[in-house]
């Protein structure tokens, strides 16, 4: 599999335990990822079903919409940690070429700890959503009413898997290493 530059594979952890954690990390954001494609493929599907259903037997359905966007909101949330750990997400590439080599590295090394706090908060918030949900059973306002717990369930995984991809960048210093 190719990998940008500057991108830390598992291997390229630096100790024990962080290699270990690196490792294990690596292969659930891989199995994420593919559920994912998975994901993002069955919305097609259901699209798919529903404007054929729709157009041509004249079926209308009212679940199509939520479905669909259930299963785009968990490929986007269960995906991230993947391409976080290829450092795929956008960024500002203009002061990476202005800054010297060793100011760029300590640029993306105070990134990833602003991110990692970020996606900390973001995550906390996410399980207590979750928790809520479940809780008190939601579900959504539609007809469907398709109950709230999936959507924050898929957002607490994929926040927390984002967290600790961050947390696994910042302990092996990942971006302070000079790109390959």
């Amino acid at each position: 599999m190719s990998v940008p530059p500057g991108t830390m594979h598992a291997e390229q952890a630096s100790g024990g335990a962080e290699a270990l954690a690196a490792r294990w990390l690596a292969r659930i954001n891989t199995a994420a990822a593919a559920v994912s494609g998975v994901a993002i493929g069955a919305a097609g599907c259901v699209l798919t079903w529903e404007a054929t259903a729709r157009y041509l037997f004249k079926i209308p359905s009212d679940w199509q919409d939520e479905v669909s966007v259930f299963l785009l909101v968990g490929a986007t949330f269960l995906s991230a940690a993947w391409v976080q750990e290829r450092r795929g997400h956008v960024g500002i590439q203009a002061l990476s070429a202005m800054l010297p080599e060793s100011a760029d590295r300590m640029r993306r090394f105070l990134s990833d700890i602003a991110s990692l706090a970020f996606c900390v908060f973001f995550s906390w918030k996410s399980w207590t959503l979750l928790h809520e949900a479940v809780r008190d059973g939601q579900i959504s306002n539609s007809a469907f009413g398709a109950p709230l717990w999936i959507p924050y369930g898929c957002m607490a995984a994929g926040m927390t898997l984002v967290s600790l991809q961050l947390a696994v960048q910042v302990a092996t210093r990942e971006a302070l290493r000079p790109r390959a």
